[in-house]
């Protein structure tokens, strides 16, 4: 069946995650974050990822902005930085901005010149999703932004996938879905999707019962599997 709908995951798929701490560790007077900077993302990412999943499993649900915050607040007393207020702040408002992979714009316009409909798909609220999607100048590449907050529960959760074919009435075989997190990826092949991990550190592959259709390094071969599909 022909791809007619391409979605993503935001956060480390379109938007780089690791940026924030990049980008405050080289600002000046930030010393002791550029010796530690890759490892507070890196804790980062993972407590923000574990917390969305237990959240889940418990119902005990919070909206994205909520958990990246409790997440940061981890990594900063991980990093002996939870004490500096002023960092947390300035982190969180990077966050807010991310900046996109270098080929997501050139990515995005081949999808909609070649007639597909392109959407996010994210745990991210939707405050949080329009924020950085302002940032990175990508709002006319896409039809829609979509959240989690519509059904209160994070990825992978079925209902979260579902939101695509509510949205743009389309077979679950139609969908090219593409995320950063292997487990992402394979959740959605689970539900029907047509799929592709992005897997920029050549990590091994989850071991989980269905596995990607398709692995990239990056994002420039998306258009490519979208049109021949």
């Amino acid at each position: 069946m022909t791809t007619t709908t391409c979605i993503f995951d935001a956060y480390g798929t379109l938007f780089d995650v690791a940026a924030a701490a990049r980008q405050a560790a080289a600002e000046p007077g930030r010393d002791r974050l550029g010796d530690v900077w890759p490892t507070l993302a890196e804790d980062w990412r993972q407590k923000q990822l574990q917390y969305s999943w237990l959240r889940a499993v418990t119902g005990a649900h919070a909206d994205f902005w909520q958990v990246t915050q409790d997440g940061l607040d981890w990594a900063l007393e991980a990093s002996g930085l939870d004490g500096d207020a002023g960092l947390r702040a300035r982190l969180l408002d990077l966050y807010r901005e991310l900046s996109a992979y270098p080929e997501v714009p050139a990515m995005l316009s081949a999808l909609k010149q070649a007639g597909k409909a392109t959407a996010i798909l994210s745990n991210g609220s939707p405050d949080m999703l329009a924020a950085a999607v302002a940032s990175a100048g990508i709002g006319d590449l896409l039809d829609d932004v979509l959240s989690v907050e519509r059904v209160g529960v994070f990825k992978p959760h079925p209902s979260v996938y579902d939101l695509v074919g509510q949205r743009f009435g389309c077979d679950r075989a139609e969908v090219l879905f593409v995320s950063s997190n292997g487990w992402d990826a394979a959740a959605a092949t689970g539900f029907g999707f047509t799929t592709a991990w992005v897997n920029r550190a050549g990590a091994p592959i989850d071991r989980l019962p269905w596995r990607p259709a398709h692995v990239l390094t990056d994002l420039t071969g998306i258009p490519a599997l979208a049109m021949g599909a």
